[in-house]
Protein backbone atom coordinates (compact mmCIF):
# COMPACT_ATOMS: atom_id res chain seq x y z
CA UNK A 1 0.00 0.00 0.00
CA UNK A 2 1.16 4.15 -0.90
CA UNK A 3 1.51 6.00 1.97
CA UNK A 4 -1.97 6.63 3.28
CA UNK A 5 -4.34 9.43 2.99
CA UNK A 6 -5.97 8.56 6.12
CA UNK A 7 -4.87 7.24 9.49
CA UNK A 8 -7.81 5.85 11.97
CA UNK A 9 -6.56 4.82 15.24
CA UNK A 10 -9.60 2.11 17.14
CA UNK A 11 -10.95 -0.36 14.78
CA UNK A 12 -13.94 -1.41 17.05
CA UNK A 13 -18.24 -0.71 15.84
CA UNK A 14 -17.23 2.76 14.55
CA UNK A 15 -13.69 3.03 13.27
CA UNK A 16 -13.81 0.46 11.05
CA UNK A 17 -16.93 0.89 9.20
CA UNK A 18 -15.89 4.60 8.65
CA UNK A 19 -12.85 3.37 7.61
CA UNK A 20 -14.27 1.23 4.91
CA UNK A 21 -16.42 3.85 3.74
CA UNK A 22 -13.16 6.02 3.05
CA UNK A 23 -11.28 3.47 1.66
CA UNK A 24 -14.80 2.65 -0.83
CA UNK A 25 -14.15 6.72 -2.19
CA UNK A 26 -10.97 5.71 -3.77
CA UNK A 27 -9.17 7.46 -0.45
CA UNK A 28 -6.03 5.06 1.28
CA UNK A 29 -6.44 4.61 4.90
CA UNK A 30 -4.47 2.93 7.64
CA UNK A 31 -6.31 1.98 10.32
CA UNK A 32 -4.32 1.14 13.42
CA UNK A 33 -5.60 -0.92 16.48
CA UNK A 34 -3.72 -2.49 19.06
CA UNK A 35 -4.78 -6.31 18.89
CA UNK A 36 -2.82 -7.58 16.36
CA UNK A 37 -6.23 -10.33 15.83
CA UNK A 38 -7.65 -7.78 14.89
CA UNK A 39 -5.15 -6.07 12.23
CA UNK A 40 -4.77 -9.65 10.91
CA UNK A 41 -8.18 -9.88 10.35
CA UNK A 42 -9.14 -6.92 8.64
CA UNK A 43 -5.57 -7.55 6.16
CA UNK A 44 -7.20 -11.03 4.90
CA UNK A 45 -10.22 -8.77 4.06
CA UNK A 46 -12.02 -10.40 6.81
CA UNK A 47 -14.33 -8.59 10.24
CA UNK A 48 -14.07 -9.48 13.62
CA UNK A 49 -17.90 -7.33 14.63
CA UNK A 50 -21.20 -8.28 13.09
CA UNK A 51 -22.31 -5.28 11.17
CA UNK A 52 -24.35 -5.90 7.75
CA UNK A 53 -23.15 -5.21 4.52
CA UNK A 54 -19.30 -4.01 6.60
CA UNK A 55 -18.07 -7.83 5.82
CA UNK A 56 -18.67 -6.78 1.50
CA UNK A 57 -17.20 -2.74 1.82
CA UNK A 58 -14.05 -4.23 4.21
CA UNK A 59 -13.53 -7.05 1.43
CA UNK A 60 -13.60 -4.90 -1.23
CA UNK A 61 -11.90 -2.29 0.44
CA UNK A 62 -8.31 -4.80 1.14
CA UNK A 63 -8.75 -6.02 -2.34
CA UNK A 64 -8.57 -2.86 -4.02
CA UNK A 65 -5.72 -1.79 -1.93
CA UNK A 66 -7.56 1.06 -0.39
CA UNK A 67 -7.44 -0.38 3.19
CA UNK A 68 -4.80 -2.26 5.22
CA UNK A 69 -4.72 -2.23 8.92
CA UNK A 70 -1.66 -1.78 11.11
CA UNK A 71 -0.30 -1.88 14.79
CA UNK A 72 1.11 1.79 14.35
CA UNK A 73 0.22 4.34 12.61
CA UNK A 74 2.65 5.70 9.76
CA UNK A 75 2.50 9.18 8.37
CA UNK A 76 -0.49 10.81 6.72
CA UNK A 77 -2.07 14.11 5.87
CA UNK A 78 -5.89 13.30 8.14
CA UNK A 79 -5.75 11.61 11.86
CA UNK A 80 -9.19 10.26 13.03
CA UNK A 81 -9.52 9.01 17.13
CA UNK A 82 -11.90 6.51 17.31
CA UNK A 83 -11.13 4.50 20.48
CA UNK A 84 -13.08 3.63 23.81
CA UNK A 85 -13.70 6.58 26.50
CA UNK A 86 -14.29 4.13 29.48
CA UNK A 87 -15.20 5.50 33.03
CA UNK A 88 -12.76 5.44 36.24
CA UNK A 89 -13.52 5.95 39.70
CA UNK A 90 -17.38 6.81 39.93
CA UNK A 91 -18.67 7.10 36.75
CA UNK A 92 -16.07 9.44 35.20
CA UNK A 93 -15.20 9.30 31.92
CA UNK A 94 -11.24 8.34 31.04
CA UNK A 95 -9.35 10.23 28.46
CA UNK A 96 -6.89 8.29 28.77
CA UNK A 97 -7.06 6.49 25.27
CA UNK A 98 -7.59 9.44 23.44
CA UNK A 99 -4.95 10.76 25.09
CA UNK A 100 -2.43 7.68 24.07
CA UNK A 101 -4.12 7.51 20.11
CA UNK A 102 -3.00 11.34 20.50
CA UNK A 103 0.40 10.48 21.60
CA UNK A 104 1.31 7.95 19.00
CA UNK A 105 0.66 10.87 16.25
CA UNK A 106 2.86 13.88 17.47
CA UNK A 107 5.89 12.74 16.51
CA UNK A 108 4.62 11.88 12.98
CA UNK A 109 2.22 15.32 12.71
CA UNK A 110 2.89 17.98 10.45
CA UNK A 111 1.92 21.20 9.06
CA UNK A 112 -1.29 21.53 7.33
CA UNK A 113 -2.59 17.91 8.83
CA UNK A 114 -6.03 17.40 9.92
CA UNK A 115 -6.76 15.83 13.32
CA UNK A 116 -10.21 15.12 14.41
CA UNK A 117 -11.47 13.44 17.30
CA UNK A 118 -14.77 11.39 16.78
CA UNK A 119 -14.59 9.30 20.14
CA UNK A 120 -17.64 10.34 22.76
CA UNK A 121 -15.75 12.77 24.99
CA UNK A 122 -16.07 15.62 27.85
CA UNK A 123 -16.82 19.12 26.84
CA UNK A 124 -13.26 20.47 26.59
CA UNK A 125 -11.51 17.35 25.84
CA UNK A 126 -10.82 18.50 22.06
CA UNK A 127 -8.72 22.04 23.72
CA UNK A 128 -7.24 19.59 25.82
CA UNK A 129 -5.55 17.68 23.63
CA UNK A 130 -4.95 20.43 21.26
CA UNK A 131 -2.83 21.84 24.38
CA UNK A 132 -1.11 18.10 24.78
CA UNK A 133 -0.14 18.39 20.90
CA UNK A 134 1.48 21.95 20.77
CA UNK A 135 3.13 21.65 24.18
CA UNK A 136 5.20 18.38 22.50
CA UNK A 137 5.14 20.37 19.28
CA UNK A 138 5.01 24.27 19.68
CA UNK A 139 5.93 24.68 16.23
CA UNK A 140 2.92 22.83 14.91
CA UNK A 141 0.59 25.51 16.68
CA UNK A 142 -1.21 27.74 14.15
CA UNK A 143 -0.17 25.18 11.41
CA UNK A 144 -2.59 22.44 12.38
CA UNK A 145 -5.91 21.74 11.98
CA UNK A 146 -7.72 20.55 15.20
CA UNK A 147 -11.77 19.70 15.39
CA UNK A 148 -14.61 17.12 16.89
CA UNK A 149 -17.10 15.29 15.01
CA UNK A 150 -19.51 12.58 17.16
CA UNK A 151 -20.21 9.54 15.04
CA UNK A 152 -24.47 9.20 15.28
CA UNK A 153 -24.91 5.39 14.05
CA UNK A 154 -27.76 3.06 15.01
CA UNK A 155 -25.92 -0.51 15.10
CA UNK A 156 -27.09 -2.75 12.76
CA UNK A 157 -27.51 0.16 10.31
CA UNK A 158 -24.30 1.96 10.63
CA UNK A 159 -22.92 1.07 6.98
CA UNK A 160 -25.96 3.30 5.57
CA UNK A 161 -26.11 6.32 8.66
CA UNK A 162 -22.63 6.78 8.15
CA UNK A 163 -23.19 8.31 5.15
CA UNK A 164 -26.88 9.42 5.29
CA UNK A 165 -27.04 11.25 8.52
CA UNK A 166 -26.37 14.82 9.30
CA UNK A 167 -23.05 15.52 10.90
CA UNK A 168 -22.02 18.14 13.73
CA UNK A 169 -18.89 19.03 13.09
CA UNK A 170 -16.97 21.66 15.41
CA UNK A 171 -13.25 22.90 15.00
CA UNK A 172 -10.92 24.95 17.42
CA UNK A 173 -11.18 27.70 15.18
CA UNK A 174 -13.23 28.39 11.91
CA UNK A 175 -9.97 27.18 9.69
CA UNK A 176 -10.48 23.89 11.21
CA UNK A 177 -14.19 23.87 10.90
CA UNK A 178 -14.23 24.39 7.45
CA UNK A 179 -11.27 21.80 6.20
CA UNK A 180 -13.17 18.84 8.55
CA UNK A 181 -16.05 19.54 6.68
CA UNK A 182 -14.10 19.79 3.19
CA UNK A 183 -13.25 16.06 4.64
CA UNK A 184 -16.20 14.72 5.75
CA UNK A 185 -18.24 15.93 2.54
CA UNK A 186 -15.95 13.52 0.88
CA UNK A 187 -18.39 10.62 1.86
CA UNK A 188 -21.16 11.94 3.77
CA UNK A 189 -24.14 12.83 1.47
CA UNK A 190 -26.30 14.48 4.17
CA UNK A 191 -26.05 18.02 5.38
CA UNK A 192 -22.22 18.90 7.39
CA UNK A 193 -23.28 21.81 10.31
CA UNK A 194 -20.15 24.19 11.43
CA UNK A 195 -20.21 24.57 15.38
CA UNK A 196 -16.84 25.08 17.25
CA UNK A 197 -15.78 22.13 19.43
CA UNK A 198 -16.98 22.67 22.52
CA UNK A 199 -20.59 22.81 20.97
CA UNK A 200 -19.86 19.35 18.99
CA UNK A 201 -18.69 17.77 22.23
CA UNK A 202 -22.14 18.95 23.82
CA UNK A 203 -24.66 17.75 21.18
CA UNK A 204 -22.97 14.12 21.20
CA UNK A 205 -23.58 13.99 25.09
CA UNK A 206 -26.94 15.75 24.70
CA UNK A 207 -28.35 13.38 21.93
CA UNK A 208 -27.45 9.85 23.73
CA UNK A 209 -28.91 11.90 27.53
CA UNK A 210 -32.11 13.19 25.60
CA UNK A 211 -32.61 9.27 24.34
CA UNK A 212 -31.87 7.93 27.95
CA UNK A 213 -34.49 10.39 29.33
CA UNK A 214 -36.87 9.17 27.00
CA UNK A 215 -36.31 5.57 27.85
CA UNK A 216 -36.51 6.11 31.59
CA UNK A 217 -39.92 7.14 31.07
CA UNK A 218 -40.88 4.22 29.25
CA UNK A 219 -39.29 2.08 31.65
CA UNK A 220 -40.65 4.21 34.41
CA UNK A 221 -44.69 3.33 33.02
CA UNK A 222 -43.24 -0.56 32.88
CA UNK A 223 -42.96 -0.16 36.43
CA UNK A 224 -46.23 1.36 37.21
CA UNK A 225 -48.14 -1.24 34.70
CA UNK A 226 -46.70 -4.04 36.33
CA UNK A 227 -48.57 -3.03 39.93
CA UNK A 228 -51.54 -1.78 38.13
CA UNK A 229 -51.94 -4.78 36.34
CA UNK A 230 -52.40 -2.69 32.66
CA UNK A 231 -50.70 -4.17 29.45
CA UNK A 232 -47.79 -1.34 29.26
CA UNK A 233 -47.69 -2.13 25.08
CA UNK A 234 -51.29 -1.48 25.07
CA UNK A 235 -51.16 1.80 26.83
CA UNK A 236 -48.79 3.06 25.50
CA UNK A 237 -50.04 2.23 22.10
CA UNK A 238 -52.89 4.23 22.82
CA UNK A 239 -51.14 6.93 24.43
CA UNK A 240 -49.31 7.61 21.29
CA UNK A 241 -52.51 7.95 19.46
CA UNK A 242 -52.49 11.81 20.97
CA UNK A 243 -50.64 13.99 18.08
CA UNK A 244 -48.35 15.23 20.24
CA UNK A 245 -47.24 12.08 22.45
CA UNK A 246 -44.25 9.84 21.52
CA UNK A 247 -44.04 7.59 24.23
CA UNK A 248 -40.61 5.03 22.85
CA UNK A 249 -40.86 1.44 23.82
CA UNK A 250 -39.55 0.30 27.90
CA UNK A 251 -37.06 -2.73 28.02
CA UNK A 252 -34.81 -4.78 30.20
CA UNK A 253 -32.85 -1.68 30.86
CA UNK A 254 -30.77 0.55 28.35
CA UNK A 255 -26.91 -0.87 27.51
CA UNK A 256 -24.69 0.07 24.39
CA UNK A 257 -21.22 2.40 24.93
CA UNK A 258 -23.75 5.44 24.20
CA UNK A 259 -27.09 5.81 25.62
CA UNK A 260 -26.02 3.99 28.59
CA UNK A 261 -22.86 5.68 29.04
CA UNK A 262 -22.59 9.71 27.93
CA UNK A 263 -25.01 10.64 30.27
CA UNK A 264 -22.09 9.91 32.51
CA UNK A 265 -20.24 12.58 31.00
CA UNK A 266 -22.68 15.40 32.02
CA UNK A 267 -23.94 14.04 35.54
CA UNK A 268 -20.16 14.04 36.14
CA UNK A 269 -18.56 17.29 35.40
CA UNK A 270 -22.47 19.18 36.58
CA UNK A 271 -23.80 16.81 39.05
CA UNK A 272 -26.07 19.74 40.27
CA UNK A 273 -27.05 20.97 37.12
CA UNK A 274 -28.37 17.16 35.63
CA UNK A 275 -31.16 16.09 38.55
CA UNK A 276 -33.22 14.70 35.10
CA UNK A 277 -30.61 13.09 32.93
CA UNK A 278 -29.06 11.86 36.38
CA UNK A 279 -32.20 9.83 37.67
CA UNK A 280 -32.76 8.89 33.93
CA UNK A 281 -29.91 6.46 34.87
CA UNK A 282 -30.91 5.46 38.47
CA UNK A 283 -34.52 4.33 36.66
CA UNK A 284 -32.88 2.40 33.52
CA UNK A 285 -29.99 0.39 35.81
CA UNK A 286 -32.96 -0.26 38.54
CA UNK A 287 -34.57 -1.68 35.72
CA UNK A 288 -32.47 -4.35 35.05
CA UNK A 289 -32.61 -5.38 38.72
CA UNK A 290 -35.59 -4.90 38.70
CA UNK A 291 -36.24 -8.03 35.86
CA UNK A 292 -33.66 -9.99 37.82
CA UNK A 293 -36.31 -9.79 40.93
CA UNK A 294 -39.01 -10.40 38.30
CA UNK A 295 -37.57 -13.74 37.47
CA UNK A 296 -36.93 -15.09 40.70
CA UNK A 297 -39.98 -14.29 42.06
CA UNK A 298 -41.63 -15.89 39.33
CA UNK A 299 -39.27 -18.97 39.88
CA UNK A 300 -40.44 -19.24 43.01
CA UNK A 301 -44.20 -18.84 42.48
CA UNK A 302 -43.39 -22.02 39.76
CA UNK A 303 -41.48 -23.97 42.63
CA UNK A 304 -44.63 -23.48 44.71
CA UNK A 305 -47.02 -24.21 42.57
CA UNK A 306 -45.68 -27.50 40.63
CA UNK A 307 -43.04 -29.14 43.49
CA UNK A 308 -40.25 -28.80 41.61
CA UNK A 309 -37.87 -26.15 40.12
CA UNK A 310 -38.21 -24.34 36.63
CA UNK A 311 -35.99 -24.51 33.71
CA UNK A 312 -36.15 -21.01 32.37
CA UNK A 313 -34.93 -19.89 28.90
CA UNK A 314 -33.41 -15.97 28.75
CA UNK A 315 -33.22 -15.18 25.88
CA UNK A 316 -30.69 -12.78 24.58
CA UNK A 317 -27.31 -11.01 26.02
CA UNK A 318 -26.66 -7.96 23.33
CA UNK A 319 -27.68 -4.66 24.22
CA UNK A 320 -30.58 -4.15 21.86
CA UNK A 321 -32.00 -6.29 18.85
CA UNK A 322 -30.39 -8.31 15.76
CA UNK A 323 -26.72 -7.07 17.13
CA UNK A 324 -23.60 -9.09 18.22
CA UNK A 325 -22.57 -6.23 20.69
CA UNK A 326 -22.84 -6.81 24.69
CA UNK A 327 -21.45 -3.87 25.79
CA UNK A 328 -22.94 -2.41 29.21
CA UNK A 329 -25.77 -4.49 28.21
CA UNK A 330 -28.36 -5.05 30.83
CA UNK A 331 -29.48 -8.51 29.30
CA UNK A 332 -26.01 -9.66 30.43
CA UNK A 333 -26.38 -8.43 33.75
CA UNK A 334 -29.49 -9.66 34.54
CA UNK A 335 -28.76 -13.41 33.53
CA UNK A 336 -25.47 -13.04 35.47
CA UNK A 337 -27.93 -11.79 38.81
CA UNK A 338 -29.78 -14.51 38.25
CA UNK A 339 -27.07 -17.07 37.83
CA UNK A 340 -25.42 -16.17 40.70
CA UNK A 341 -28.56 -16.21 42.90
CA UNK A 342 -29.28 -19.20 41.83
CA UNK A 343 -25.96 -21.69 39.97
CA UNK A 344 -28.03 -24.89 40.64
CA UNK A 345 -31.05 -23.94 38.58
CA UNK A 346 -31.44 -25.52 34.84
CA UNK A 347 -30.98 -22.08 32.40
CA UNK A 348 -30.57 -21.82 28.89
CA UNK A 349 -28.90 -18.59 27.97
CA UNK A 350 -29.25 -17.74 24.11
CA UNK A 351 -27.82 -14.90 22.17
CA UNK A 352 -28.36 -15.85 18.56
CA UNK A 353 -25.57 -13.28 17.05
CA UNK A 354 -22.68 -14.94 18.73
CA UNK A 355 -21.66 -18.22 18.24
CA UNK A 356 -19.52 -18.88 21.73
CA UNK A 357 -19.64 -16.77 24.96
CA UNK A 358 -16.57 -16.98 27.88
CA UNK A 359 -18.76 -17.40 30.55
CA UNK A 360 -22.03 -18.71 29.25
CA UNK A 361 -23.25 -21.58 27.76
CA UNK A 362 -25.01 -20.69 24.49
CA UNK A 363 -28.34 -22.79 23.55
CA UNK A 364 -29.83 -22.55 20.41
CA UNK A 365 -33.57 -20.14 20.51
CA UNK A 366 -36.17 -22.64 19.02
CA UNK A 367 -33.96 -25.47 21.56
CA UNK A 368 -34.74 -22.73 24.90
CA UNK A 369 -38.02 -22.14 24.59
CA UNK A 370 -38.82 -26.15 23.77
CA UNK A 371 -37.07 -27.01 26.63
CA UNK A 372 -37.63 -24.02 28.95
CA UNK A 373 -41.14 -23.58 31.47
CA UNK A 374 -40.34 -20.40 31.98
CA UNK A 375 -39.43 -18.25 28.89
CA UNK A 376 -38.04 -14.69 29.74
CA UNK A 377 -37.13 -12.37 26.96
CA UNK A 378 -35.00 -9.68 27.63
CA UNK A 379 -33.64 -8.59 23.81
CA UNK A 380 -36.25 -8.29 20.97
CA UNK A 381 -34.89 -10.22 18.49
CA UNK A 382 -35.92 -10.64 15.00
CA UNK A 383 -35.65 -14.82 16.10
CA UNK A 384 -37.50 -14.58 19.21
CA UNK A 385 -40.27 -13.14 17.16
CA UNK A 386 -40.96 -17.02 14.89
CA UNK A 387 -41.15 -18.90 17.73
CA UNK A 388 -44.38 -20.91 18.89
CA UNK A 389 -45.06 -20.55 22.60
CA UNK A 390 -46.95 -23.46 24.24
CA UNK A 391 -49.63 -22.44 26.32
CA UNK A 392 -48.66 -24.07 29.13
CA UNK A 393 -44.95 -22.20 29.14
CA UNK A 394 -44.60 -19.38 31.34
CA UNK A 395 -43.59 -16.17 29.69
CA UNK A 396 -41.93 -13.08 31.03
CA UNK A 397 -41.95 -10.54 27.97
CA UNK A 398 -39.42 -7.36 29.16
CA UNK A 399 -38.75 -6.08 25.61
CA UNK A 400 -42.07 -6.49 23.86
CA UNK A 401 -41.73 -9.78 21.44
CA UNK A 402 -45.01 -10.88 22.18
CA UNK A 403 -46.74 -7.07 22.90
CA UNK A 404 -50.50 -8.68 23.93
Amino acid sequence: MNQPEVVMIGLGYIGLPTAALIASKNIRVLGVDINPIVVDTINRGKIHIVEPQLDIAVENAVKAGFLKAATAPVEASTYLIVVPTPFKGRNEPDISFVQAATKSIIPILKKGDLYIIESTSPIGTTEKMRDFIFSERPELEGFLDIAYCPERVLPGNVMYELVYNDRVIGGIDDKSTEKAIAFYSRFVQSKLHATNARTAEMCKLVENSSRDVQIAFANELSLICDKANINVWELIALANKHPRVNILQPGSGVGGHCIAVDPYFLVSTYPLESKIINTAREINNFKSFWCAEKIQSTKLKFELKHGRKASIALMGLAFKPNIDDLRESPAKYIVQKVLQDDNNGEYFIVEPNITEHKVFKLTNYEEAARSADIIVFLVNHKEFKEIEIVEDKEVLDFCGVIKN
